[in-house]
């Protein structure tokens, strides 16, 4: 049997990583950020695809090259020359909801190579959760070399998950938040999706929160100081600038900006103080996976998603 093994990064920053560290084997670097937007379970339908596209065009403005996209999955139709699939992902939502879909894209096409992981989050001698670029050359290799081999009770739990994403339901996955596994992070992960969702009181979400607290309690000189502040202190998201500049706009109507800097409004200070419900000033309706962010709230006394009890004039986007 050939020794080959396909490597599959969570993109082109740790692929172009692997390569100055000599990987010569194959590497298909996955560019999607399945932790917003539309998704159905069948990652290789035309659903699939067509949901991905809307979604990435309405809401970032981003067009996917269908044709580049279909190339770089096409490996994945002839595997046989290869001994181990290598899934290369980090502690965070937005890898974490990734990696569910490759795993479930593996199996929707009887794909059966031993599969291992290599997750980055707590480094020895370190405070702060880091990711895979983030680590030294001896650190990478050394996470390379203790990779974990997913069982197939992983694999089906990964799936599992993944479908109930893709679902109407996600209250279902609040079991899997204390399920042991391979996955070492999957339960942070699922505490943080559930933080997605607005506040049953304040109607922030538990990133939204965060950062009117960061510009209450600190000197914010400009937006990009203030995005600064949260790529450090975002926890198990995982978000990019694009995502994060998205979040700050949103909030806009909840703190002052002029040129001393960005300080907390009464409406800013009003929400914190949960006194009022302001998700639908917000406006902040982006999907995850089957269902639209203001069809649920979030319960803290029950720990619980409950149905949307504020008449919500908004229009959910169709993107089927």
């Amino acid at each position: 049997m050939s020794e080959r093994i396909l490597h599959i990064t969570n993109g082109s920053s740790l692929t172009n990583y692997l390569k100055e560290l000599d990987f010569n084997d194959d590497i298909l670097t996955w560019h999607e950020m399945l932790c917003e937007g539309n998704t159905t379970s069948l990652v290789s339908s035309k659903s699939f695809l067509n949901q991905r596209k809307a979604f990435l065009s309405t809401y970032y403005d981003i067009e996917i090259d269908e044709e580049e996209f279909k190339n770089e999955l096409a490996i994945l139709d002839n595997v046989e020359e290869y001994s181990q699939i290598v899934l290369w992902f980090e502690y965070d939502l937005f890898c974490h909801i990734n990696l569910l879909a490759i795993i479930s894209l593996l199996k929707e096409k009887n794909i059966s190579l031993p599969l291992y992981l290599v997750c980055s989050g707590h480094v020895e001698g370190d405070r702060n959760l880091k990711g895979l670029s983030e680590l030294n050359h001896e650190q990478l290799l050394s996470h390379y070399e203790n990779k974990i081999q997913l069982t197939e009770s992983d694999i089906d739990l990964a799936i599992t998950i993944w479908r109930i994403y893709c679902g109407k339901d996600h209250n279902l996955l609040k079991p899997y938040i204390t399920r042991e596994s391979s996955f070492k992070y999957l339960n942070n992960c699922i505490k943080a999706h559930f933080g997605r969702f607005p506040d049953l009181k304040s109607g922030l979400s538990i990133l939204e929160k965060n950062v009117l607290i960061l510009i209450r309690d600190n000197e914010i000189n400009s937006r990009h100081h203030l995005l600064g502040y949260i790529l450090n202190y975002q926890g198990y998201y995982g978000y990019g600038d694009t995502q994060l500049n998205r979040i700050i706009d949103n909030l806009k109507g909840l703190f002052t900006e002029d040129d001393n800097g960005i300080v907390l409004n009464r409406q800013g200070h009003e929400a914190l103080l949960k006194t009022h419900n302001f998700a639908l000033e917000i406006n902040n309706n982006i999907p995850y996976g089957g269902i639209n962010r203001l069809d649920y709230f979030f319960s803290s006394e029950e720990n619980v998603l409950v149905k949307n009890p504020i008449p919500c004039p908004l229009k959910n986007l169709n993107l089927y």
